[in-house]
C-alpha cells in the first residue's frame, strides 16, 4: 500500500493531523494498534485551551463539542482555607471548554471515516524502516494478522510515550529531558453534582486537590498521593473523606457523595526528546513530549504540533517548500518549553513535596497569596491557562 504520509497512533494527535491533511487534500493513513471501541472509550482529560477549540470549529469537528461541552471563564484557586478566583475573560478575553479527550478522539474519528479515510485499527507487530531514504515504510500485521506494509513520504510518530516511532531513533541522535515527580495523582469519575461550575485548584497541608467535572451530574476529582499507592487501600468512603478534609475551611465547598464510576492512579512527569524529527519521521504530541496534568496542557500541546506540522506538509505538497518541515521541531519546541514551564509551575506552586517543611510550605501560600492578589501574576496564569499563541 501507498499513501503520502503514514501516521502512527490513533490519538488526538494522529487523528486531527489526518484530519487538517484531508482539508488540504493530502492523502495518509492512520495505523493504530487498538481497537476502535477501546480508542474511543480511553478516559483522558479534557480541558481544551481557546486555540484548540477555536480549531476543531474552524475545521468543521466542533459542533458536538458546542453543545455538549462547558465553557470555563476561570478557575479557583483555594488555599489557607478560602478560596479565590482568577478571572480568565476579564484578564485575557478568552476561556476554556470542559470536553473530554475521548469525544474529541470520537469526533475526529467519525469524521475520518465520513471522509472516506483510512484507519487501520487492531494491528500489530509494527515497525518503521527507511527513515532516512525517500521512501519511508512502516511494517505491520494487519487485524488479521497477515503481514502488510504502508510505503510513505513521510512517517508522523503520533504513538505516544510508549511507541515504537521515538525508539526507532538511532541512540545518539536525540537529547532527552525528563522529571518524574515524587508524588502521583489519585483520580475519580463519581456521579455526583459539581460543587461549583469551574474548577478549583486546592493547596493544603494534607496535599493537592483538584475538583473537575464533566457534565452537570458527572464530577472529576484528583487527590495528590504516593506513586506506588495501592488502590484497593482507598474504598469510596475515603477517598471522599480526604477530599473533605482538604477542602475544609472559611467557605468549604458543599461536596455531594455519590456512586464512583471509576478510579485510578496516574504517574506524574515531565518529559522532552529533541529534535521532534529523524529523516522522513516526524514525532508529535506525547512521543516527544509529556508534561504533569497539573496545567491541563497534553492534548493542547498535541494538537499544537500536528497544526504546525500538517502546515509544513501543505507547503511542501503545494510548491516543494522544505522550509516548514526543517523548522517543525524549533517552532514546536519553544511553545513545548513554555509550557513545560507554566506546568513544572503550576504542580510546585499546588503540591506538597516530601522533605520540605512548615518554610516551604508558607512560601507556596505566599506565592498563592500573590498569583490571586496581582494583575499581573493573575495575567501570567490566565494567559498561560487559556493558551499560548500557536507558534509561540
Amino acid at each position: 500500500m501507498r499513501t503520502q504520509v503514514g501516521i502512527v497512533g490513533a490519538g488526538p494527535a494522529g487523528l486531527m493531523l489526518a484530519h487538517l491533511l484531508h482539508l488540504q487534500g493530502i492523502e495518509s493513513v492512520i495505523l493504530e494498534t487498538r481497537g476502535r471501541e477501546y480508542v474511543e472509550q480511553r478516559i483522558r482529560a479534557g480541558v481544551l485551551e481557546q486555540g484548540t477549540v477555536d480549531l476543531l470549529r474552524d475545521t468543521g469537528v466542533g459542533e458536538r463539542m458546542d453543545r455538549q461541552g462547558l465553557v470555563h471563564e476561570g478557575i479557583d484557586l483555594r488555599f489557607g482555607g478560602r478560596s479565590r478566583r482568577i478571572d480568565f475573560n476579564e484578564l485575557t478575553g478568552k476561556g476554556v471548554m470542559v470536553y473530554g479527550q475521548h469525544e474529541v478522539v470520537k469526533d475526529l474519528i467519525a469524521a475520518r471515516l465520513r471522509d472516506g479515510g483510512s484507519i487501520l485499527f487492531d494491528i500489530s507487530e509494527t515497525s518503521v524502516e527507511g527513515l532516512e531514504s525517500d521512501r519511508p515504510t512502516i511494517r505491520y500485521r494487519d487485524a488479521r494478522g497477515e503481514p502488510a506494509e504502508l510505503v510513505c513520504d513521510f512517517i508522523a510518530g503520533c504513538d505516544g510515550f510508549h511507541g515504537i516511532c521515538r525508539a526507532s531513533i538511532p541512540d545518539g541522535v536525540m537529547s532527552y529531558y525528563d522529571r518524574v515527580y515524587p508524588f502521583a495523582w489519585l483520580g475519580i469519575l463519581a456521579e455526583s453534582k459539581p460543587v461549583q461550575e469551574e474548577l478549583i485548584y486546592a493547596n493544603h497541608e494534607r496535599g493537592f486537590t483538584l475538583i473537575s467535572l464533566r457534565s452537570p451530574t458527572i464530577t472529576r476529582m484528583y487527590l495528590q498521593c504516593d506513586p506506588e499507592e495501592d488502590i484497593a487501600e482507598w474504598p469510596d468512603d475515603r477517598i471522599w473523606s480526604e477530599i473533605a478534609a482538604r477542602l475544609a475551611g472559611e467557605d468549604t465547598p458543599d461536596l455531594v457523595p455519590g456512586p464512583i464510576i471509576s478510579k485510578g492512579v496516574t504517574a506524574m512527569r515531565s518529559f522532552v526528546a529533541e529534535p521532534m524529527r529523524f529523516g522522513t519521521l516526524f514525532l508529535a504530541g506525547d512521543s516527544a513530549h509529556i508534561v504533569p496534568p497539573t496545567g491541563a496542557k497534553g492534548m493542547n500541546l498535541a494538537i499544537a504540533d500536528v497544526r504546525v506540522l500538517a502546515g509544513a506538509f501543505a507547503s511542501f505538497y503545494r510548491d516543494g517548500s522544505r522550509d516548514g518541515l526543517d523548522t517543525y521541531s524549533d517552532v514546536c519546541l519553544n511553545r513545548i518549553w513554555k509550557t513545560q514551564r507554566f506546568s513544572w509551575w503550576m504542580t510546585s506552586m499546588l503540591h506538597r513535596f516530601e522533605g520540605t517543611g512548615p518554610f516551604e510550605h508558607r512560601v507556596q501560600l505566599a506565592e498563592l497569596d500573590y498569583v490571586t492578589s496581582s494583575r499581573a501574576a493573575s495575567t501570567t496564569l490566565a494567559e498561560n491557562y487559556v493558551g499560548l499563541p500557536f507558534g509561540a
